[in-house]
């Protein structure tokens, strides 16, 4: 299926098709796939009026599926090192008043940010997810979501990143103070773990809908 056929399919923001391009030209590869963004999009509109975070902008491809599901009152922060990268995300996001954009280390924000201040968390990138992952679930409030995914990294040895992976699993499967759900999105591998806090001592499984479309309790 083509590019142009599963940005009609998942309705995708009118701007995907530019940042596309934009990554492209810049040999930015790993943006979020359409799948992946359109959950995101979902997850997202279930917190109005939240204050929302991404860890790693990219060029902006989950930036603007997060956007999109967002209500007029939610506030959206993203998070990247790379300035180049960021700047393209900006060009084409920043018009938006709902979306800040912090240039710097993902550690050293993650450090500095308060308890429980945020209703939605996307790690995409090494920290938040793979290090300083206590850190950051300490900055979910109670019935927030966190989400990461593409949990393949191209460039990376396999073997290695998998035991990196299972640890990483096997870490959160262990708190009792989330639910997990994982769902395989895409033939690529893009894997999405939704976790969210307990909120009751009754274990409760989440069910997402495999296209990422629609959200179902």
């Amino acid at each position: 299926m083509s590019k142009s056929s599963l940005n009609s399919d998942y309705s995708a923001p009118a701007v995907i098709q530019d940042i596309e391009k934009a990554a492209k030209a810049a040999d930015f590869t790993i943006s979020s796939d359409i799948p992946t963004g359109s959950l995101l999009r979902t997850l997202a509109a279930t917190k109005p009026g939240g204050s929302l975070l991404e860890l790693g902008t990219g060029c902006g491809m989950g930036t603007a599926w997060i956007l999109a599901g967002m209500d007029a009152t939610a506030k959206l922060t993203t998070v990247d090192r790379n300035a180049q990268f960021s700047a393209i995300a900006q060009r084409f996001l920043s018009g938006d008043p709902r979306v800040t954009f912090f240039i710097g280390d993902g550690t050293a924000f993650i450090e500095t940010q308060p308890p429980t201040s945020f209703d939605f968390i996307f790690a995409d990138t090494w920290p938040g997810k793979f290090h300083h992952l206590d850190e950051t679930l300490a900055l979910l409030k109670p019935g927030g979501l966190y989400i990461i995914d593409d949990l393949l990294t191209p460039g990376v040895p396999v073997e290695e990143h998998l035991a990196r992976v299972e640890a990483l699993i096997s870490t959160l499967e262990q708190r009792n103070d989330l639910h997990i759900t994982k769902e395989h999105i895409h033939d690529r591998a893009s894997i999405l773990i939704r976790l969210r806090r307990h909120t009751t001592n009754k274990k409760i499984l989440t069910k997402i809908a495999a296209t990422g479309s629609i959200y179902h309790w």
